[in-house]
């Protein structure tokens, strides 16, 4: 059995990042090489040495929606804090809604003293509601003017810039958190890979849910993912085949690239064919990769289901030997932290 507690090791919360470097590309890179187990210390920067030419680096290009609102349910006055996470269809969206017990079906909630109003749905698993909306005007502009950029929990800093928690990238709206590993690209580090003859691909997955829920279960085979939505165009299909029929490596950037490659890589018996809809992949020791060769991701909480993913592809044990290294050598963990490079 696989269990959790295999997952875990000491993070001294000091290294949690709480604020971005200024300069995005200025963040370290830890190398591991999983075939042989070797660790190397570098700056981000240096990942253009661990790219080569007739590579494709594939990169999630969703945007964060300012996804958190504060609402006031009018016959009481009480206080409700709202995270969108996927919009289902129109204007319904799934949402949580904290506190959740004071949002039963039937309930409507106001922000911005009226100018977006919604009413709770349905009750779902977990906490989460279904809400639909109801407002003049373009819904993306109401929430631009209401909403907060959604951080993780564990950032207890305001964050001056909402555009750094953004990929310099970033453009189809629609996620609950950003894809992290993205956030030490510049667009000048994207233009040298590319002249170094590395093809940039992107992708989208919205990231959702599932990125806030911790792993609650012992037994690792119990452990649902929430769904996410997905798309691989036609032309970038196309390229991706390109690439690996001529010798090149698919090298993804960040889990949420690996866990749409890899959906489609399943769903296809290892080819890879322009797809969307909904995925609740879960990668686990134990998952033979289809499509993806190497990637570059940031450092995870302790027993998560992304230490996981990075496990089933390097090794459990190089693993948490990398990130035993990582927290002895003071790199910065989470969304605002540092980098590995996975080969």
């Amino acid at each position: 059995m696989l269990s959790t507690e295999d997952f875990d090791f000491e993070l001294p919360e000091e290294l949690i990042a709480q604020t971005p470097l200024k300069d995005r590309s200025s963040s370290r890179l830890l190398v591991l090489d999983h075939t042989t187990g070797k660790i190397s210390d570098k700056h981000f920067t240096d990942i253009i040495d661990e790219l080569n030419p007739g590579d494709a680096l594939v990169m999630n290009d969703t945007r964060v929606l300012p996804a958190r609102l504060y609402g006031v349910k009018p016959d009481t006055g009480g206080h409700l804090e709202v995270l969108l996470l996927n919009n289902t269809s129109g204007d319904t969206w799934e949402t949580l809604i904290k506190p959740a017990k004071r949002a039963k079906v039937g309930t409507v909630i106001e922000f911005g003293e009226g100018k977006l109003k919604a009413v709770v749905k349905e009750e779902l698993e977990h906490g989460g509601r279904m809400i639909e909306f109801s407002y003049e005007g373009i819904f993306l502009e109401i929430l631009e003017s209401l909403g907060e950029m959604p951080l993780p929990p564990y950032i207890k800093e305001h964050l001056e810039d909402p555009e750094r928690y953004q990929t310099v990238y970033a453009k189809e709206n629609g996620s609950a958190a950003a894809p992290t590993a993205g956030l030490h690209f510049t667009k000048e580090l994207l233009e040298k890979i590319s002249a170094k003859g590395v093809t940039l691909v992107y992708l989208t997955l919205h990231v959702g849910l599932g990125t806030f829920r911790p792993v609650s279960v012992e037994n690792v085979e119990e452990h649902h993912m929430h769904s996410e939505f997905y798309r691989l165009t036609e032309e970038a299909a196309e390229t991706l085949n390109k690439i690996k029929a001529n010798g090149g490596r698919i090298v993804a950037v960040g889990t949420t690239s690996i866990r749409t490659l890899e959906t489609i890589g399943t769903k296809f018996k290892g080819e890879i064919k322009a797809d969307s809809g909904w995925t609740d992949i879960f990668i686990k020791p134990g998952y033979e990769f289809k499509v993806v060769d190497a990637f570059s991701t940031n450092f995870h909480l302790p027993k998560s289901t992304l230490v996981m993913l990075v496990s089933a592809f390097a090794g459990r044990e190089e693993v948490l030997g990398a990130y035993e290294h990582a927290v002895k050598e003071k790199y910065r963990f989470f969304s605002f932290g540092d980098a590995m490079f996975v080969k």
